[in-house]
């Protein structure tokens, strides 16, 4: 089987690999955004680990790239991690790509990089497409310090709690959500990190409908909530959060200095965006000032 790759009518002889494991990123959307060297591996692999084999299917394809694929993803990671580690161990060279971005990031690929690591074998790692980069770069927010946390659970309380968590992270948190969660999601972290925060939703991100919303929770919940229906793969970044610690004091000051020209809601919603505490504990708080100020 030849070891060669098409762009654009043209075809390229890939040179022979070492042995090894070759995690390779694939593009998120557009299929132009992968990498000669990318193309090269995949082209002269010995065999291709895919999330999906008809998934990546259509971008080997498009590459003119025929090399024998096989499954690769949570439900049989266990055995067939086995059996492409003993492909290495026999001199072989596996490439493990996902259905998009780059490996291990929210996918299975973890394992199989770890198990090839304490059997003393080689990993190369081929950077590329990343869907959390990507909103990162796109988002306007603070890229110096940044968190990925995949998706947030689906039950509201363990994603209520997983929030609390992070209300206070000094860094950009980056998340994955569904478009059929997303509303409850933004409502969420509203709740937790005040309607102030800034956040953007990045959407469909290299591919023709790819659109950025940027905001505050408050408004961006607004503009999803009154959407009719929302497509697309979605990442989330929400900015950083205040990181200070603040006394009791520190709270009844912030909370008396907003309710002299805010509503009791408002209030606590424009601290809580200031401290990263959350809002629906500091309007108890500010209802108690309230009533002790009657």
């Amino acid at each position: 089987m030849a070891s060669t790759f098409t762009i654009r009518d043209t075809t390229f002889l890939a040179n022979p690999l070492e042995a090894g494991l070759y995690c390779v990123a694939t593009p998120i959307g557009n299929l132009g955004d992968i990498t000669i060297r990318a193309l090269e591996v995949l082209a002269a692999c010995d065999v291709i680990a895919c999330e999906d084999t008809r998934t990546s299917g259509v971008l080997l394809k498009r590459y003119g790239i025929d090399r024998p694929k096989l499954s690769y993803n949570e439900h049989n990671a266990d055995h067939r991690g086995q059996e492409l580690l003993g492909r290495i161990e026999n001199g072989g060279s596996v490439a493990l790509i996902s259905d998009a971005g780059t490996p291990l990031i929210n996918d299975p690929g973890t394992r199989l990089v770890q198990a090839a690591i304490e059997y003393g074998l080689a990993v190369f790692p081929l950077p590329g497409a990343s869907a959390p980069l990507a909103a990162l770069v796109g988002s306007g927010l603070a890229p110096d310090d940044f968190r990925f946390l995949g998706f947030l659970p689906s039950r509201s309380g363990a994603r209520r709690s997983m929030l609390e968590n992070l209300q206070s992270h000094k860094g950009t948190l980056l998340f994955f959500e569904s478009p059929k969660r997303l509303v409850a999601t933004l409502q969420a972290m509203a709740d937790v990190f005040g309607e102030d925060r800034r956040a953007v939703v990045a959407r469909e991100l290299t591919k023709m409908h790819e659109t950025f919303h940027r905001g505050t929770l408050a408004q961006l919940l607004a503009e999803f909530s009154n959407a009719e229906r929302v497509r697309g793969e979605i990442v989330i970044a929400v900015e950083a959060g205040p990181g200070a610690d603040v006394t009791t004091l520190d709270i009844e000051a912030m909370l008396t200095e907003a309710l002299a020209s805010m509503k009791t809601k408002d209030a606590a919603s424009h601290v809580a965006g200031q401290t990263g505490l959350p809002r629906q504990e500091l309007y108890k708080r500010a209802l108690q000032l309230t009533k002790r100020d009657e």
